[in-house]
């Protein structure tokens, strides 16, 4: 479990296509402070396994499933990443319950500044995920912990938009700073909304 408190930015050192998935190898070092192999380290927000890991770098081996709900296929060598370890029983929950369990990719509208640091960003999230979004309800994109601030209803063949508030720590210290209009970022919904969902349907 992870709480969308991004600790660090890494780098892609290496993407490698496998004959099945893909291996991603990551440049850091704080995340590794206390890492072991097979500690789980969210990249993007996608909870991944940590294996050969280095002073200064860990791979993680990425499943079809992953690359087919992330955007982590899309990375390059040099590419950025926001970087979360596991909490652990002592950690303090400054965000919300994060799984890193990527539910899809959401398009990047507008990354509007507002001054003194501030901006106001604009994702659009597809349909099929609409019924988990409520203003003021938490949603994770790009690993990043955030707020709906404002939700733009659906239209025909596209779905809702999200508009949240970046504060000048989350834009200096995660991928926000370098992304570019149109990019894939990861999703993931709040998992209390789901297990709501299946709830309700039961009875």
């Amino acid at each position: 479990m992870f709480t969308g408190i991004i600790e660090e930015l890494g780098t892609i050192a290496a993407l490698e296509p496998r004959a099945t998935g893909a291996r991603l190898v990551i440049q850091c070092s704080t995340v590794l402070e206390d890492a072991r192999e097979g500690s789980s380290i969210a990249v993007n927000g996608a909870c991944l396994t940590a294996l050969a890991i280095t002073p200064d770098s860990f791979a993680a081996d990425l499943a079809p499933e992953t690359l087919a709900r992330t955007n982590l296929g899309e990375l390059r060598a040099g590419s950025r990443v926001n970087l979360e370890r596991s909490v652990t029983p002592s950690t303090r929950l400054s965000g919300h319950i994060v799984q890193g369990h990527v539910d899809c990719t959401g398009e990047l509208i507008s990354l509007d500044p507002l001054g003194d640091g501030n901006y106001w960003m604009r994702v659009r999230i597809p349909q099929d995920f609409d019924r988990y979004l409520v203003k003021k309800g938490s949603i994770t994109i790009g690993g990043i912990s955030l707020t709906i601030a404002l939700l733009e209803e659906a239209r025909i063949n596209h779905g809702p938009i999200v508009g949240v508030t970046i504060i000048p720590h989350t834009y200096a210290n995660t991928t926000l700073g370098f992304a570019e209009l149109g990019a894939h970022l990861n999703i993931e919904v709040d998992i209390l909304a789901k297990h709501l969902e299946k709830l309700l349907a039961s009875r």
